[in-house]
């Protein structure tokens, strides 16, 4: 398999481990059924997630900078 895809143990444990994002198998699988998920594609019956594809969505749920738990939420 390429290395810049992963199945889904990979992906999700590279979330966890490269942005801190709690994520497991199960929960790659569900975001996948309602489409919130990162973007994968399909080795034969098995998902599989690029890297920069993760990386991305991981971006996407980090919020900006903050230096006080204070700070209110932007709507």
């Amino acid at each position: 398999m390429h290395s810049d895809l992963k199945r889904r143990p990979s992906a999700a444990q590279y979330l966890r481990d490269r942005w801190g994002i709690a994520c497991s198998t199960g929960t790659l699988a569900n975001l996948a059924v309602s489409g919130a998920g990162p973007v994968y594609r399909l080795a034969g019956r098995f998902p599989v997630y690029a890297v920069q594809d993760l990386d991305e969505w991981a971006q996407q749920r980090l919020s900006e900078p903050r230096r006080s738990t204070s700070k209110h939420r932007a709507s």
